[in-house]
């Protein structure tokens, strides 16, 4: 981990120590900030932020743990003490108050820095297992490829192949899907077979996320930024040192925060809200997305340059009802899951329970048949014949049924622009202009409708515009 663009106080009384100190961890680019009391170091603590401190135990105005015992440090800083050999003890029970590692003196330099790294990133593996635990559950989810998804596979150990050869940063992922086809599980899977698997991964749900805090949760807060900032934080993508960083609802970012995400990815630099220090980043960026963002390039919700910079490495999930016979299996999979969960035997899916998930279109995908699994072996007695989904037959023949048997297609041609189009309008007019239920109804996304939308209306002003001129 780099330590350049950060900032350290250093509370040593000894003169000769405090300037080699100082002077070997300026020339790695540490803003060192001394002081030789713990009254200055109370004070420098009150007026300024720090991301290190680097405390001698003894000093002539009391002990260095009287600043833990007050909190004068903040949770955020990554606290190290040095100690005289003989004052291990003094240093141990800093430790148990907050600090992050001792050193017992004489040190030597090059170690400090390896510490103070150390001690760094095992803050942000703690900061990333806090947001995981709040956020997130603790089983990591195998992704089903079946034989439908081969190709997904195949591109995916191509990436993972390419990321073992790359000396560096590895570069970002972009995962396209519908709600529901696996885009988390399948980030947790690239995480866990690459090469940065010891690292943490962090989860960031971006559409929960209130645009107020969204540029603190990922950069990270300097204390005094805004009125709750009592204390400086990392983000997340500084939490994520060594690991992966997953961006799933990635659209739900506002323009502006998308801009800052941007220049983190190309700079491998973050800069805190409130803060005016350019601090270093090592965290690999996998993005998800359940909308089209060429469309929403086109309509000013998403900058197109990130999209650029993200589409290096894309992979498409197709939706399940795109993936044919892999149903059965994959649903036979979930059940011996869900079934362990809930003290269960394995099932096996009948007959009958197989036509009807193979008659069914399943607009929520993979996480939609799970529940159907979960609420069949709860409500049905175990025999996971899923009778709640007998409208799908009925479903299936009416969608096979949507034109007469005898219509022809004319010898003048056929206008199939014009004919989706109203299509559309019925199933708007169907469902009282709600565009989730139409998109329902025709099995298409919300966002494909309001492309076809937008462009019928934009080619009806051109027409105006023309007749008018």
């Amino acid at each position: 981990m780099k330590l350049s663009g950060t900032s350290l106080l250093l509370l040593e009384d000894e003169p000769l120590l405090r300037r080699r100190v100082k002077s070997h961890l300026e020339k790695l680019g540490v803003e060192v900030t001394a002081a030789e009391t713990i009254a200055e170091a109370r004070e420098a603590l009150r007026n300024l932020s720090f991301d290190f401190a680097l405390f001698d135990v003894n000093l002539p105005d009391g002990r260095s743990l009287t600043l833990f015992e007050e909190k004068s440090v903040p949770a955020s800083v990554v606290a190290v003490v040095m100690t005289a050999e003989g004052g291990v003890a003094g240093a141990v029970e800093a430790m148990r108050r907050g600090a992050a590692d001792y050193l017992v003196k004489p040190f030597d330099l090059d170690e400090l820095s390896v510490r103070l790294a150390r001690a760094r990133r095992d803050r942000g593996t703690q900061r990333g297992e806090q947001h995981r635990k709040e956020t997130q559950g603790t089983a990591a989810d195998s992704f089903f490829f079946g034989s439908a998804l081969k190709p997904l596979e195949q591109q995916l150990e191509k990436i993972l192949g390419a990321d073992r050869r790359v000396q560096g940063a590895l570069p970002p992922v972009l995962i396209e899907g519908e709600t529901g086809t696996g885009k988390t599980t399948l980030a947790r899977w690239l995480h866990q077979r690459g090469p940065r698997s010891d690292g943490p991964l962090i989860e960031v749900n971006c559409s929960a996320l209130p645009e107020t805090l969204a540029e603190s949760e990922l950069f990270g807060h300097e204390r005094g930024a805004f009125t709750d900032a009592k204390e400086a934080r990392i983000g997340l993508l500084e939490a994520a040192e060594g690991g992966t960083v997953f961006l799933d609802e990635l659209p739900s970012l506002s323009l502006g925060v998308q801009a800052k995400l941007l220049k983190a990815i190309e700079d491998r630099t973050i800069r805190r809200v409130g803060g005016n220090r350019t601090l270093a980043i090592d965290g690999r960026i996998i993005a998800a997305t359940n909308a089209d963002l060429r469309v929403m390039v086109t309509e000013g919700r998403f900058r197109e340059d990130l999209l650029q910079r993200l589409d290096l490495f894309r992979v498409r999930i197709p939706p399940l009802r795109e993936r044919g016979e892999d149903i059965v299996p994959l649903a036979e999979a979930l059940a011996v899951r869900i079934a362990k969960n809930y003290g269960l035997p394995p099932r096996k899916i009948p007959p009958l329970g197989q036509k009807r998930l193979r008659g069914y279109r399943w607009p929520g995908n993979v996480r939609e048949l799970a529940h159907e699994i979960e609420r069949s072996l709860v409500f049905d007695d175990d025999q996971l014949t899923f009778s709640s989904l007998r409208i799908s037959e009925v479903s299936d023949t009416a969608a096979k049924a949507w034109v007469s048997p005898e219509f022809k297609i004319p010898d003048a041609g056929f206008n199939l622009e014009a004919a989706i189009d109203a299509m559309i309008k019925r199933a708007l007019s169907q469902t009282e202009e709600n565009v989730s239920a139409a998109a329902r109804l025709l099995g298409v996304t919300r966002d494909y409708i309001r492309y076809r939308l937008k462009e019928d209306r934009d080619q009806s002003s051109s027409e105006s515009s023309e007749s008018k001129g």
